[in-house]
């Protein structure tokens, strides 16, 4: 019966959230990490892991703001993407690449040319897409143990997003087209184990969009459906080949969208509540289902990060982590405008300009 109210009576929620669960944390009361100002560096959290990336020292804290290790990258301007307890960094622009599993750097590499781009699975498998050789796109594949599987050569087109499936089978390549009067939008889906045995041979397919269409991100899900965002839509790709579209945005006003999550999308719609005030409409879609949950914010959301499970709503002084079930998970509270946030699945770092503080998930 007490579920039932607490599901169905927001204030009575709103109550329990706060005073039972705890769900409600405030500014100056968290772990911090403790930084220098003036030295700005660079911070990203992954697993259970907040690190701290400064002069080609990267420090790593645990939830409660201790200092773990400290590795030596050979890095200033970092390209991150994590997934499960690996991490893959790339100098942006330069020829540096490293995976770390949990703590310790697991393997390096120097390119040849300059990284615009790494991706990581969840098995550790990197794919880096390089620029700046004869070609205008080189992608790269490393295994887990560093060694490298092979080269794709993309000569014409540039590469928008690459992601490798979680089985290791399979990897997609955006690629976008601007040579003729109208965007094209290209993603070619490439076997692994055949690009390392058959250069020739190694497509298993390819998906073109519709003109003046521009594919920004996409993401290997469950099943090894491939998500796909677009400006004013989402699409996926199933394995039985079948393009169907999750989400249009044509008709509302979409503030954001995301589809780094497991198994689900999320948009952001703004819908108005007064004269001058605005909500936050969540709509959470479950991409193998379509089953859909929503969640309200009473506010107008200035930025959205998402990352596994977790979707937090920056609302200027204030951010709501919410699930991908649409319940609340915990609300900080700041004192001032919140400009800066890092984020796993399992603890996001509020990043101020001498500190940054720890809210566990």
């Amino acid at each position: 019966m007490i579920g039932v109210f607490y599901v169905q009576n927001t204030q009575f929620r709103e109550w329990t959230d706060k005073t039972i669960f705890r769900k409600e944390v405030k500014q100056d009361n968290l772990a911090t990490i403790e930084l220098k100002e003036g030295e700005n560096p660079i911070v990203y959290a992954f697993n259970q892991t907040i690190g701290v990336l400064n002069k080609n020292e990267f420090s790593l804290y645990n939830n409660t703001g201790k200092e773990e290790k400290t590795v030596t990258l050979e890095i200033t301007n970092p390209l991150f993407d994590s997934e499960n307890r690996y991490l893959a960094i790339g100098e942006n622009k330069g020829k540096k690449l490293y995976l770390m599993e949990d703590k310790d750097i697991a393997w390096e590499k120097t390119i040849e040319g300059e990284i615009s781009q790494v991706h990581v699975n969840k098995n550790g498998y990197v794919a880096v897409a390089i620029t700046g050789t004869i070609h205008k796109t080189v992608i790269a594949m490393y295994d887990p143990h560093g060694e490298e599987l092979f080269n794709i050569y993309v000569s014409f087109n540039r590469v928008g997003d690459i992601a490798i499936s979680s089985d290791n089978k399979y990897l997609a390549i955006a690629e976008i087209d601007t040579s003729g009067t109208m965007i094209e939008s290209n993603i070619k889906i490439v076997s692994i184990d055949k690009a390392k045995t058959d250069p020739d041979n190694y497509i298993v397919n390819t998906y073109t969009g519709e003109k003046n269409e521009l594919v920004t991100n996409i993401k290997y899900q469950t099943k090894n459906q491939l998500v796909c965002l677009y400006p004013d839509k989402i699409t996926r790709i199933t394995m039985d080949e079948k393009v169907e579209t999750l989400s249009e945005n044509q008709t509302k006003k979409i503030t954001f969208q995301a589809i780094e999550l497991n198994d689900h999308i999320v948009t952001v719609e703004e819908k108005s509540s007064g004269l001058f005030t605005a909500d936050s409409i969540v709509t959470i879609t479950n991409t193998e289902n379509k089953n859909t949950t929503t969640y309200a914010a009473d506010s107008v959301t200035k930025e959205i990060y998402t990352n596994h499970d977790i979707i937090a709503l920056n609302l200027g002084t204030e951010i709501e982590f919410i699930n991908t079930s649409g319940w609340l998970v915990k609300r900080y509270l700041a004192k001032q405008e919140i400009t800066q946030i890092t984020m796993s699945g399992n603890l996001a770092g509020i990043i101020y300009r001498d500190r940054i503080e720890i809210v566990n998930l």
